[in-house]
């Protein structure tokens, strides 16, 4: 909190965002501003929505403030910024963002919110540095709409890989130590941000689709094409990294392929194969120089930070949790969540690191260490006469809400 309480012109919402990141950091089992609001206290969530919606505060120097946080403590001349999506379901069609489109949390079209992310992969540990909702041009085609949602007036419709080439820039700019990109196929098959990254000389492994169109000195070939011309021993058993159960062991193979002329550089497909199955994943290879097979994997191995980074930061955090309809509060919930996962990131890497446990002991994890601090830390003492307080709040405020539900109702006639 000292870290990001310059941002704050005013005592009284840097004492209520410190309280907020408290209840994110608690053993709440739902955080949204009604629950945080009385964990810290407060006698309504009033206070909790104004820090969110009104008060005077920059969200994106926070995030810059997390971002260098980040670096300092995992800082590693070999990490990886690795972008993803996810999605939050969403009803109705008001809140920011919200339309029928594809999401990954739920595997299928839904009626979702979708948000950009790029994490830090570091050897020590890994957490979020950036976020970006992302716009579709149903809304951005739609003043009226984008204006009733707070969202900005001079913002253009931006792709998933748009938003994830600004991003990689912003870190880059702001001196992260980074020597890699990583991604998925939505943005491995997208040739602007490949473009974009080997313009800044970062190397990236991008994962693409089988259908993938590469050039090889015999000419252009579809990646699932030039799979049958490896040989058999083209292939290594090597592992992308260690995974719950161990080390996680696929077979692995690399060819180069050709690059723009006039950049320089080196590019290859690498093809992962699953020894079981036999299932293969495709990724497109770049790097200012050359590299060995066993530094490609490793990256490739690196991706699933996000995913873990996703999972820690709703389940801790509350990431996902937020009850937010416009576009300030929706930076501001969660570059809050993403500070209270980093401080458990952090926490949690600098254990490793100072104080290795023995063996029969695994390290303090960032489940570990969230229970331990809402529990020593963090719990605050109510009086029973609070707690029955808000038990009358919350029902005063929902019979309001279902007579104002009836009325409509009524009104919409049979």
């Amino acid at each position: 909190m000292e870290r990001v309480a310059g941002r704050f012109a005013r005592v009284e919402p840097r004492r209520r965002t410190r309280a907020l990141v408290l209840g994110l950091l608690s053993d709440l089992p739902r955080k949204n501003c009604w629950t945080l609001a009385e964990h810290a206290g407060d006698a309504t969530p009033d206070g909790m929505q104004h820090l969110l919606h009104r008060a005077k505060w920059d969200a994106d120097a926070v995030r810059d403030d997390i971002r260098t946080y980040v670096v300092e403590h995992l800082d590693d001349p070999e990490a990886v910024l690795v972008v993803d999506e996810t999605g939050d379901l969403k009803k109705g069609i008001a809140t920011v963002g919200v339309q029928r489109q594809y999401t990954g949390t739920a595997g299928r079209i839904e009626n979702a919110q979708v948000a950009v992310y790029m994490v830090y992969s570091a050897a020590r540990g890994h957490a979020a540095i950036d976020r970006a909702l992302y716009i579709a041009r149903s809304w951005t085609e739609d003043p009226d709409r984008c204006r009733a949602a707070g969202i900005p007036e001079n913002l253009a419709f931006a792709t998933k890989p748009v938003l994830a080439a600004r991003m990689v820039a912003r870190a880059l700019d702001a001196g992260t130590t980074a020597r890699w990109v990583a991604a998925d196929e939505v943005y491995g098959n997208n040739p602007h941000l490949r473009s974009a990254l080997e313009g800044r000389q970062i190397g990236y492994v991008l994962a693409v689709s089988s259908t993938h169109q590469v050039v090889i000195r015999a000419g252009r070939m579809q990646a699932k094409a030039l799979v049958k011309h490896f040989p058999k021993r083209a292939w290594q058993r090597l592992s992308a990294g260690a995974g719950v159960k161990g080390e996680r062991f696929y077979d692995w193979a690399v060819t180069d392929i050709s690059g723009p002329a006039e950049r320089p550089g080196c590019w290859w497909l690498l093809v992962r194969r699953n020894r079981r199955t036999g299932e293969l994943a495709f990724y497109r290879c770049f790097s200012p120089r050359s590299v060995p097979l066993p530094d490609l994997v490793r990256v490739a191995g690196r991706r699933w930070a996000v995913e873990e980074t996703f999972q820690s930061s709703k389940g801790l955090a509350g990431l996902d949790e937020h009850q937010v309809r416009r576009w300030t509060s929706w930076h501001r919930w969660v570059t809050l969540a993403m500070l209270a996962h980093v401080f458990l990131a952090v926490t949690a890497a600098s254990e490793r690191l100072h104080h290795p446990e023995p063996d029969d002991l695994i390290p303090l994890t960032c489940n570990e260490i969230q229970h331990l601090f809402a529990t020593l830390i963090a719990r605050p003492v109510h009086e029973t006469t609070h707690r029955m307080r808000w038990s009358q709040w919350r029902r005063r405020h929902q019979a309001r809400a279902r007579r104002g539900h009836y009325r409509l109702q009524a009104s919409a006639g049979p």
